[in-house]
């Protein structure tokens, strides 16, 4: 029998689409209110995130999952009479500092827009030059904070030469605080990570001969990735330091950076025979890629 009532049917009709309707709304305006946390906020790896890598000098993401708080700015501890307090590369216009150990807690600047300005001085009224944000690796960029002066930060870069700092204003960046440093002995062939004074993992490593050594030198993590084959070279995991060869300007598809990775034979574990990345046991790198923080500190003696 035909429904003679259109009344009521239009009514119908209306309701449903009402309620279809309701839904895309619903989640539009709950994404409003929850927008995602940018990846570098809080300096947490993810575990979980794969990307592939093709040498162990190059990561490809960094991730991350805590809130972030102002924090005073980290006071220096000790400064380096080794090497000399500017350093000046062909080029660039850049008066770079030279970076020193920083206290624990660290601060780290997470960079907020698509480049930064990078500068010789604080107060200076244009940039010497700017980095990317992020990455050409596709990396968040991040900084190890080295002091505060004002409205100014002097951080550490990952760029070479190694351990080269320069002035960026604070405006530009977010901080946090990380209480967790790394500390590598070359000549025990080992790796402390440290939470405040508190020793959490100590591992063995293998180190870079003594043709393509790894670099000593006050650093910081800058990057994590899991790694497509567990079992394979790099092992699961692969942590950046904001670190270079001082020999091989370029390693496969990299830039010559080192990185803490595991790795598919452990009996060189102990032995210097990496090109300058620092190889671990797949446990140990496991332990560690799931507890320090983007930024951590990195000395290595």
């Amino acid at each position: 029998m035909l429904d003679r009532r259109p009344g009521r049917r239009g009514f119908v009709i209306a309701t449903v689409l009402l309620a279809v309707l309701a839904v895309p709304l619903a989640v539009v305006g709950w994404q409003r209110l929850n927008p995602p946390v940018p990846a570098a906020a809080s300096g947490r790896f993810d575990p979980n995130v794969i990307r592939t890598v093709a040498e162990p000098v190059t990561t490809t993401t960094i991730t991350t999952a805590t809130s972030t708080t102002a924090v005073p700015a980290p006071v220096v501890t000790t400064t380096s009479t080794t090497i000399p307090e500017v350093v000046t590369v062909a080029g660039s216009r850049l008066r770079r500092g030279v970076a020193r150990p920083v206290s624990a807690p660290a601060m780290v600047a997470d960079v907020k827009g698509s480049k930064i300005g990078l500068y010789s001085t604080p107060g200076q009224a244009e940039a010497d030059e700017t980095s990317a944000n992020p990455t050409w690796e596709g990396l968040p960029l991040v900084f190890l904070v080295q002091q505060s002066q004002g409205e100014w930060l002097e951080v550490q870069l990952n760029s070479r030469p190694n351990q080269t700092t320069a002035w960026v204003r604070a405006a530009d960046v977010t901080l946090r605080q990380v209480t967790t440093r790394i500390v590598v002995s070359l000549a025990a062939r080992s790796l402390t990570v440290y939470d405040g004074q508190t020793p959490l993992i100590e591992a063995a490593v293998a180190i870079g001969t003594s043709s393509t050594p790894t670099p000593r030198g006050n650093y910081y993590v800058d990057g994590a990735v899991r790694t497509p084959d567990p079992s394979g070279v790099y092992g699961p995991f692969q942590v950046s330091v904001a670190a270079f060869s001082e020999v091989l300007m370029s390693f496969g598809s990299g830039v010559g950076q080192i990185a803490l990775h595991g790795t598919n034979a452990p009996g060189l574990i102990g032995t210097a025979a990496s090109n300058g990345c620092l190889r671990m046991e797949n446990a140990d790198i496991t332990r560690l890629a799931n507890t320090v923080h983007i930024g951590t500190p990195v000395q290595i003696l």
